[in-house]
């Protein structure tokens, strides 16, 4: 499924943020993290990119809907919602997760399938908050 949203696009030096960001991750996080990239935006292409509290994120119409960062032992996803985990908690089993993020392997990606729930997940809350 690919949600497309008309929203006016940032401009270019934003998406250079992450790029900046992700050429400061070593191998294989860097890898591993530029096709979560990938699938975000395949999911999303009409998402803005940029850096939101120092992470990459990705936003539509002004919400943040997605983010991730490398640390030292793992990568995380964020949905930016407390809800959002909580809520696919049965289909995230297999992996390690905060109230607010989902840990991952350094040289896995996270499936298209996952992606895909997590963000339209989000979107449908942010739908809700904003009305």
């Amino acid at each position: 499924m690919v949600v497309s949203v008309k929203a006016p696009r940032i401009p270019a030096v934003s998406a250079d943020e992450i790029d900046d960001y992700l050429r400061g991750v070593e191998e294989p996080k860097r890898r591993t993290l530029e096709a979560l990239r990938g699938t975000i935006l395949e999911v999303i292409p009409d998402a803005e990119q940029g850096i939101s509290y120092g992470i990459p994120a990705f936003r539509l119409h002004g919400k943040t809907i997605a983010g991730f960062a490398a640390f030292k032992d793992h990568l995380s996803y964020f949905p930016h919602s407390g809800r959002v985990l909580a809520e696919l908690a049965g289909d995230l089993s297999g992996y390690t997760m905060t109230k607010g993020s989902l840990h991952f392997p350094v040289d896995r990606s996270l499936p298209r399938a996952v992606v895909e729930r997590l963000i339209v997940l989000r979107l449908r809350e942010a739908d809700q908050r904003s009305r």
